[in-house]
Order: C-alpha cells, then sequence, then structure tokens
C-alpha cells in the first residue's frame, strides 16, 4: 500500500512539469508497452518532484528553471563551450521532433534510455537515422517520430555533429547480490527509491545516476552506476572477446579496434556502432530485440546470427562487461 501511494503522489507531484510540455506532440511523450525482461525495457512508475527555484550546475554559469530543463523541444545547454556549435534541431526542437539535446544529451553520451552516441561513425548514425525515418527500425517512444519529421539537411547536420563529439566512460559496474531498491521515474530512467532499502540484485543490471539531482538536471557529465550479478564480468569477457567457442562471434571481428565501431564492415557497406561504454540495459535491450527479430535494418543482417544462441544471462553479460570499457582508450 505504501508503495502505490507514493507512486500516486508522485505522479500528482508531476502534472507541472507536464503542463510545461503541452506543446509537445503528445505521441512523442508516448510509454512502450511493457516487454520482458522488465529491467531492460522499464515502464515508468511515476515521478520525482521538481523542486521549485532557479538551478545552476558547478561549472557552468547559467541558470535555468525546473520547466526550462524539462522542456523536450529545449534542453538546458549547461557548458556550450565544451561541444562544437550544435545544429539547431540538437538543441531546439518542432513540432513532433524532440530536441536531440534533451534524450542524448549537450554531450552526446545520453541517459540508460537512450543510445550514446558521442563518437561514433557518422556512417552507422546515419544508417540509423534513415532506418528510423523509414520505419524499418522501430522506436515507438521517440525516434519514429522526430525523424519524419526532419530534413535531409537536418538529418545530415545531426549525423556530423555526434560523430565530432568525445566519447567519454560515465559507467561504474558493481557485481553485487544486493542493489539499492528503486523506482522508474521520468525518462524511464530508474532512479534510487528515495524510501530507501535493498533488494536482491537478481539475474538483472541495475542502472542507477550515481547523483540523482545531477541526473535531473540534464547534466552533459552525468555518471551511471550498475549493480550486476557476481561473476558477471568475467563472464562477459570470455563472450566478447573470444564468441566463447563459437556460442557467439567476438565481436572486435565487427565493432573494431578497442569495439569503438567502424564506418564499414569489410566491403559489407554495413556500419558498425562503438559499443564500448555505451549504456548496458540499453545494449541489453538492442541484444534482446535482435533475438526475437524486432529490431530491423541493415545490422539486424549480421546481428541477428551472433545472438540466436544467447542465453539472458549471456546478455547480461556481455551487456555489462562492454559497459564497463573506456570508449576512449582506444580511439
Amino acid at each position: 500500500m505504501r508503495r502505490f501511494a507514493f507512486v500516486g503522489a508522485l505522479l500528482f507531484l508531476s502534472a507541472g512539469v507536464f503542463s510545461a510540455q503541452q506543446s509537445v506532440n503528445p505521441e512523442q511523450l508516448r510509454t512502450p508497452p511493457p516487454k520482458e525482461p522488465v529491467w531492460a525495457f522499464p515502464v515508468q512508475q511515476g515521478s520525482l518532484p521538481a523542486v521549485p527555484g532557479p538551478k545552476k550546475l558547478a561549472g557552468s554559469d547559467k541558470t535555468y528553471t525546473p520547466e526550462e530543463i524539462d522542456n523536450l523541444l529545449a534542453p538546458p545547454d549547461w557548458m556550450p563551450n565544451d561541444h562544437p556549435p550544435a545544429p539547431s534541431i540538437v538543441t531546439k526542437g518542432h513540432a513532433g521532433a524532440l530536441a536531440c539535446g534533451s534524450c542524448h544529451l549537450m554531450s552526446g553520451i545520453g541517459h540508460p534510455e537512450s543510445a550514446d552516441l558521442a563518437g561514433m561513425p557518422a556512417s552507422y548514425i546515419k544508417q540509423q537515422m534513415m532506418d528510423f525515418k523509414s520505419g524499418m527500425r522501430i522506436d515507438i517512444a521517440r525516434m519514429n517520430g522526430i525523424t519524419k519529421e526532419l530534413s535531409d539537411a537536418e538529418i545530415d547536420e545531426v549525423v556530423a555533429w555526434f560523430a565530432s563529439l568525445k566519447p567519454r566512460k560515465n559507467n561504474r559496474i558493481v557485481e553485487a547480490d544486493t542493489a539499492p531498491k528503486t523506482i522508474v521515474a521520468q525518462g524511464r530512467m530508474r532512479f534510487v527509491d528515495p524510501a530507501g532499502g535493498t533488494e536482491p540484485t537478481g539475474n538483472r543490471i541495475i542502472t542507477v545516476p550515481e547523483d540523482m539531482q545531477l541526473a535531473r538536471l540534464r547534466d552533459p557529465n552525468t555518471k551511471f552506476v550498475s549493480y550486476v550479478p557476481p561473476g558477471t564480468l568475467e563472464r562477459g569477457k570470455v563472450l566478447v572477446e573470444t564468441g566463447d567457442n563459437k556460442k557467439t562471434v567476438a565481436c572486435g571481428t565487427c565493432h573494431g579496434p578497442g569495439l569503438n565501431g567502424q564506418a564499414s564492415i569489410g566491403r559489407t557497406g554495413i556500419a558498425a556502432p562503438r559499443i564500448a561504454g555505451q549504456h548496458p540495459i540499453y545494449l541489453a535491450r538492442e541484444l534482446y530485440l535482435f533475438k526475437d527479430g524486432s529490431r530491423n535494418g541493415m545490422t539486424s543482417k549480421l546481428m541477428t546470427p551472433a545472438v540466436m544462441n544467447l542465453t539472458d544471462a549471456d546478455i547480461l553479460a556481455i551487456s555489462a562487461y562492454l559497459a564497463s570499457m573506456d570508449p576512449g582508450s582506444n580511439k
């Protein structure tokens, strides 16, 4: 009963934030339907209340209100000198096209519900944008609606900008039998439950911000910690580096040195993304979607055979190990 009362109160307190986004196409605020495993496909359970008043961020001379921070058409750019000049669509959305910086942040590293795009091969980003636009790749919550609103010129600008950003390590993996109790709140992001407590980690990846308030401010340098079962990283290393006796394919075969991606895998014309340092639950989601046939597009031609023999434990281990890597160490 306490949990339902808590969630209900949070939803009530979030009404002001939603009203500030009334100009956003409602289709772009849809919550995807539940899907297993729930830890990889989180569905929002409630909302953390916004603390009123202007907000500041260490190292920035900017000031934003909570409503401005949560405006998906014009997200905060706390540190504009830390990145190249951004295309308009990154900072200002229009109609059904939310501003890219609202989910992927102005650093490109994003939150767990969105991909870390910083330093991705430009050809890979372009492939995915066109697959979203054509409907070949499905993202009910956001990307199909966004790409349909974008011109070819806007897509080219976005591709070049995210590819130019410097990737950085922002995930820490902790092997533990227990993890903090959590709630999935704004942005389908998991936060430590304000009520406190712990629970068994189980066969899950539990990812939360290192600092909840910085994540809520859309700090471009937000860092995350992920709790995984003991032994996960050792198992993941074997699968990623060797393929474990042909159970899968060693990831470097397609994703290149340091797993930082390739503009084209051999002469296939298919680009491979950077997977080193990517958000672990994002990686897990995509592996599950490749395995069940939900994710289509050019990359599925190569990925579907690579995941067909993976167990849930394998997917968890691969995702955690890749997230533990430093994407800048072999760039």
